[in-house]
């Protein structure tokens, strides 16, 4: 696991400019570091050594030297595409994973090699005989890669913190997108906060040649080959050899490797399946003296199976006082509330790991989230009620005060795009429109993200759920936080359900066998995946509802030290720049009284601190005061 960075040369950019930025992303690999300049580019690379420790060096050289790689991430079929160039001539002078991107590329080009790789990875290779950097970024979007792009300067790495090193990198908030992150937490897109940067998409590569920058997509999940013939036991048992296999392969490692686990399925069957293999040391985080705490069951299930758990617990100063580090480690306003777990949770396992499997994806690809289920409710009333109906009784609802039903049949009115409940995750477009400063900036975000909704018209409204969220929510928050959390830590983690192996499958599953009903009608969600797991570890896990990362968050932000570090930054000179502060004071007051707010307060309250440590020259609340980079760092574990 590493990080990189690189720019297009120009005339006016110091030469030590490319080491600086390396020097951004040096928690992404403090084991060594590594450039490569020329006429045409600058590279920089940090390493963390995992596979072939002695010779991973980068950035590493094709032949005669004029192709030139950095790359992030783990080749998990590397030695079956070793063995086949070396069949096909090619001759390698290590064995780690790195040669087989560069010999791949020589050999087939970058479309045929990037169509045989099974891994989490994102890479940059320059080719000097063409004047061109290819770069590309897995199925799913593990591991980052962003690029800066003005028309001017070319830019990339993995991390957008490098490019504040780069004197040509002008920062400049990217406004219009704020109406968009308050609606989902995340940019659902290829944009981001920063103006002129850019994310390479999960399963998308790129070029630059000739101050042009095209990029093509090599993998998208789709379900067009849905077979309805299948069933939950026959799914099931397909599931069960596939996350064996998967599991197998993601523990290919030369350095100590462990586990989180939770208290849920997705975790604890990745441990089980691991732990068949070699004795696995897991690590699970829980909060001092708060019914939020999954130790119970965590730390109860490694005992039934007898491998060692180690649990560590937080306070709210500890998850307060991290936030504003945390902004800085993101890049971008990211108010997901669980990131401080992952990251105190990495920050455990770096003790004594560098490698840890985790069960992020099983949700999605399986269909494990309660939200999918008002699916059902909403088809049902769509049948059962003509159209005109249902848009004359949203119309009246909305004119009416609050009242049971009345939001049911505000979004019964509403097309799927609108409706689903990540479209709006955290302020509609109403509250937007009473936070806003600048009014003028909101507009139905629900049109931002419809195209990826029309990519599956037709199918069932789980499905296109289900595809949204993978296209979306899995990428730009899941995954992006757990690579953000422990890359902080130093610490590689993988997520053996997040496979290319594993979504070919995924996609064939029917509806009925991702979320069925019991003979009382009660909804299984991941029916199928949890049938596999219960033929695996005990059935009391397997079945255990979904809780996601809970935390005692909505509570803390009623005691007073942490309402008090509120409500200074809703009343900041950031939050009168971008919101509306009587606003701002309303929602916490409406929190204060029991009436939940606690996503609202979060989302800008994070914002905030982004805002204050990404643009300090602009506001006289410099949160890059609060910004301990050595006290959160890996250096400082003892």
């Amino acid at each position: 696991m590493c990080g990189f960075t690189g720019y297009i040369n120009q005339d006016n950019i110091p030469k030590d400019t490319i080491k600086n930025m390396a020097q951004r992303i040096k928690h992404r690999g403090p084991d060594d570091d590594g450039f490569f300049q020329n006429e045409d580019v600058s590279m920089g690379f940090r390493r963390l050594s995992i596979i072939d420790l002695a010779n991973g060096h980068q950035p590493m050289f094709g032949d005669n030297d004029t192709d030139v790689l950095t790359f992030n991430g783990e080749i998990y079929n590397y030695k079956d595409l070793q063995k086949e160039l070396i069949e096909a001539g090619q001759e390698f002078d290590t064995d780690c994973d790195s040669e087989v991107l560069i010999r791949g590329y020589e050999a087939w080009g970058p479309k045929k090699l990037l169509s045989k790789l099974r891994g989490m990875f994102a890479f940059a290779i320059y080719d000097s005989k063409k004047h061109q950097v290819f770069g590309a970024r897995d199925h799913f979007g593990i591991k980052p890669m962003y690029y800066y792009d003005d028309g001017k300067n070319f830019m990339w790495g993995s991390e957008i913190k490098a490019f504040l090193a780069n004197p040509n990198f002008k920062k400049e908030i990217n406004t219009k997108l704020l109406p968009v992150h308050l609606s989902f937490e995340f940019i659902p897109s290829a944009e981001t906060m920063f103006k002129n940067v850019y994310k390479v998409m999960p399963g998308q590569y790129f070029i630059y040649k000739d101050g042009k920058t095209t990029t093509d997509t090599f993998y998208k999940y789709n379900y067009d080959h849905i077979d309805d013939s299948q069933t939950i036991d026959g799914d099931a048992k397909k599931i069960e050899g596939l996350v064996d296999d998967s599991v197998k392969v993601h523990m290919a490692s030369d350095v100590p490797l462990g586990s989180f686990l939770s208290s849920g399925v997705d975790s604890s069957y990745v441990l089980n399946e691991a732990a068949k293999i070699k004795p696995m040391q897991s690590f699970s985080l829980g909060f001092n003296g708060s019914k939020y705490s999954e130790l119970s069951w965590s730390t109860k299930f490694a005992k039934e199976i007898g491998q060692k758990n180690t649990a560590t617990t937080i306070d709210g100063d500890d998850y307060f006082d991290f936030l504003p580090t945390m902004m800085y480690y993101m890049d971008e306003p990211l108010s997901n509330p669980s990131a401080p777990q992952l990251y105190y949770l990495s920050h455990s396992a770096r003790k004594d790991l560098i490698v840890s499997l985790s069960g992020e994806g099983a949700d999605e690809f399986f269909g494990g989230y309660n939200t999918y289920l008002e699916a059902f409710t909403f088809e049902k009333y769509q049948k059962m009620v003509p159209k005109f109906v249902r848009t004359a009784l949203g119309k009246m609802a909305s004119m009416f005060p609050r009242f049971h039903g009345r939001r049911f049949l505000m979004r019964g009115a509403e097309p799927l795009y609108e409706r689903y409940y990540r479209v709006n995750y955290v302020f509609d477009q109403h509250d937007r429109d009473r936070v806003l400063k600048d009014k003028s900036l909101n507009f139905d975000t629900g049109e931002y993200t419809k195209h990826i909704f029309d990519e599956v018209a037709g199918k069932d409204e789980v499905t296109q759920e289900q595809y949204f969220d993978i296209n979306t929510w899995l990428p730009f928050d899941i995954l992006h936080k757990a690579d953000r959390m422990s890359m902080a830590n130093s610490l590689e983690v993988r997520t053996p359900l997040v496979d290319k192996e594993v979504a070919a499958f995924a996609q064939t599953m029917p509806t009925k066998t991702r979320i069925t009903f019991d003979k009382d009608g009660n909804p299984i969600t991941k029916a199928a995946f949890r049938k596999a797991a219960s033929s695996q570890v005990p059935k009391v896990v397997a079945d255990k509802e979904k809780l996601g990362f809970p935390s005692p968050i909505a509570q803390w932000i009623k005691e007073p030290k942490y309402h008090a570090k509120i409500e200074e930054a809703f009343h900041s000179d950031i939050a009168k720049k971008f919101f509306n502060v009587d606003e701002l004071d309303y929602i916490l007051k409406e929190h204060m009284e029991g009436k939940s707010s606690m996503q609202k307060i979060f989302t800008i309250y994070t914002f905030i601190l982004w805002y204050g440590v990404y643009f300090p020259e602009d506001t006289n609340m410099n949160y890059n005061k609060e910004v301990d980079l050595h006290k959160y760092s890996r250096e400082s574990i003892a």
